[in-house]
């Protein structure tokens, strides 16, 4: 069976010149390349860059797909409108990562199964990132259920895959839970869908977003608390 691979670039706030567009034309002669998007998928060989170094040097948001399982995208702010202080508090190794590159800073965003289902491949992937890019403007302006939404999904994934992460994480308390959670916009489900969020731990998550104040639970209460909603117990 052959491989599956899609990568998706978008330029927001500002479009690449001619030069820049030759440079990144550089790394693919099939890819589709306009001052604002590179997009090309592979059923054979590999993309020839780094996606990391592109969207440090030209791009604001960035897809990847592939069909064994593993799905990434990463945003690119301007580095006083998002502070990587924060981004640390939502931290999950491999699958919620930051970096500082001149004036910015890059969000990155994984979900790996490699369970052998392959529904990756039922997407649409030329619909995803401009689904999933508002919520580059949500983190701007303030808004953390990003993060929350992707610390959550990393998490989620331990039911998956019980080697995810160290068992001692089972007592790490959660990041500050932000309001909103029962009413998310649309980029912020669409990113949620992609990383694999169980609604049932989002379920148990939310109600707790309408406190001031709410309590801080350790992973191992939240996981146990949608195991519990799963089975009705």
């Amino acid at each position: 069976m052959s491989e599956y691979q899609y990568y998706e670039f978008l330029a927001i706030d500002r479009p690449l010149s001619r030069a820049e567009q030759a440079e990144v034309r550089s790394l693919s002669t099939r890819a589709t390349i306009t001052a604002t998007r590179f997009a090309n998928e592979y059923h054979w060989g590999d993309f020839k860059g780094d996606p990391r170094l592109l969207v440090e040097r030209y791009y604001d948001a960035h897809l990847y797909l592939a069909d064994w399982g593993t799905r990434r995208v990463m945003l690119r702010l301007p580095g006083d409108l998002l502070d990587p202080g924060v981004v640390e508090d939502h931290h999950a190794d491999g699958y919620l990562d930051i970096a500082c590159a001149g004036e910015f800073v890059v969000v990155d965003f994984i979900s790996e199964d490699d369970t052998g289902d392959t529904d990756d491949i039922d997407y649409d992937p030329e619909t995803l990132l401009p689904e999933i890019a508002g919520v580059r403007a949500e983190l701007a302006g303030g808004d953390l259920r990003p993060l929350y939404l992707a610390w959550l999904a990393a998490y989620g994934n331990w039911e998956r895959d019980e080697e995810a992460f160290d068992r001692a994480a089972d007592g790490d308390l959660e990041p500050p839970v932000p309001p909103g959670l029962g009413s998310l916009t649309a980029a912020q489900r669409a990113l949620a869908d992609f990383l694999r969020l169980d609604d049932d731990l989002l379920a148990i998550a939310a109600p707790a977003s309408a406190d001031s104040a709410p309590a801080r639970r350790t992973v191992g209460e939240l996981l146990d608390g949608a195991a519990r909603l799963r089975t009705g117990r």
